[in-house]
């Protein structure tokens, strides 16, 4: 048999290669069987779902947000159609707008379960292009920070206005500062309450550990430093999201590991994609998506693959040198990097590449962080903070 060319099998429709495989012989040995009887699952992975034995058959029911329903539609119906077709079920879908659960059924169960894979299968293609809705978040918008960032974007348009692409509409609404923790696609009222449920079991489960918890005292809230400035390019003289650090207080990694666990339970959970290993601690302060459209959210850097289209970058390279601003010199401890040592105000040396470079050190304050919220995009409450679906409270 040629390897290259292995013969074809047609099974319900679908069609399989038998591959050489070295066998060795056995008494009674069974001949080859290619038939899937209808109490099969075939290839399919029958313990992922649940498929139901009727009178007339098996069924299956999926619960899909309304949003979703025509992709499993298509075009005049014509998925829908296929679906049916090539896995001898029914589909049965909700109208539009309606919520609902779709419900496949068939006279063997190996259909519905062929049926039931390939709508999730389509299902979670299309969910991983869809712009996302909410996204966990740590608040930054205290006063004090606000009053901060107003002095920093005033001191930037003051000495760096001439500059290549700088504008105020670059900047970031004070009131809207944050952290953003990882971004999630929450189509109906039953997927953001299954987010905010678990949220609390995330507080129970961890939270409580690393915030030293007690009954009398509640949990203690986590006091961070917002404090100097970095790019996410590789050529200052070409940024486009210009963001603040941040930092806790104590020297501690505790804010960084209820992020992380944070995100790691949401990934587990199907309810945010992982996106990077570890989660990025920092609050944009500049973007040029900002510039391309005033009314585009102003969340964070994490907004899909369309995000870095048709951007009209800016010269960062004077706002990254040593700032003297009118805050005042910011005295961090002194600290050593590679043999480097510095403790003047506003200077941090950074190995980038194979390059020494001079950053910016703005201090724009103390704060404490005392809730976790899924926030929902395009929208605001009453301190023009974005509205809130649900929160992880630390007391």
């Amino acid at each position: 048999m040629d390897v290259l060319r292995p013969p074809l099998i047609r099974i319900g429709g679908r069609v399989y290669r038998k591959n050489l495989v070295q066998e060795q012989a056995f008494p009674r040995e069974e001949e080859e069987d290619f038939y899937a009887g209808p109490g099969d699952c075939a290839d399919e992975p029958c313990g992922a779902f649940v498929v139901e034995e009727t009178e007339r058959g098996f069924q299956c029911r999926v619960e899909v947000p309304s949003p979703l329903y025509k992709y499993i539609i298509g075009k005049k119906g014509e998925t829908k159609k296929r679906l049916e077709a090539e896995t001898r079920t029914s589909i049965s879908i909700p109208k539009p707008g309606v919520e609902g659960e779709i419900v496949i059924t068939g006279q063997h169960r190996s259909g519905v379960t062929s049926a039931r894979t390939r709508i999730d299968v389509l299902l979670d293609s299309f969910r991983k292009k869809q712009p996302f809705t909410h996204f966990l978040s740590f608040a930054l918008n205290q006063p004090a920070i606000q009053q901060r960032f107003l002095q920093f974007k005033e001191e930037v348009l003051e000495k760096c206005s001439k500059d290549h692409g700088v504008s105020s509409s670059l900047f970031q609404n004070p009131a809207k500062l944050h952290l953003t923790l990882g971004t999630l696609v929450l189509l109906n009222e039953q997927e953001i309450q299954k987010a905010c449920d678990l949220l609390q079991r995330c507080k129970e489960d961890f939270v409580e550990d690393f915030l030293g918890f007690s009954q009398v005292t509640g949990g203690q809230p986590l006091t961070v430093e917002v404090a100097g400035v970095e790019y996410m390019n590789d050529d200052p003289a070409m940024t486009d999201v210009l963001y603040a650090k941040v930092r806790m207080k104590d020297g501690s990694d505790r804010l960084q590991m209820v992020a992380d666990q944070l995100v790691e339970r949401f990934v587990a959970s199907g309810l945010m994609l992982k996106e990077w290993d570890r989660v990025k601690l920092h609050a944009t302060v500049m973007n040029t998506l900002f510039r391309k459209d005033p009314t585009e959210e102003r969340n964070s850097t994490m907004t899909g693959k369309s995000s870095f289209k048709e951007r009209e970058s800016f010269n960062g390279q004077n706002i990254l040198k040593p700032f003297q601003g009118k805050l005042g010199p910011w005295q961090p401890q002194e600290r050593t990097r590679r043999g480097v040592s510095h403790s003047s105000g506003y200077q941090q040396l950074l190995l980038k590449g194979n390059n020494l470079q001079l950053f910016e050190n703005f201090h724009f304050g103390e704060v404490q962080l005392d809730s976790v919220r899924l926030s929902q995009r395009f929208s605001s409450d009453a301190s023009g903070y974005y509205a809130t679906s649900g929160q992880l409270c630390f007391s």
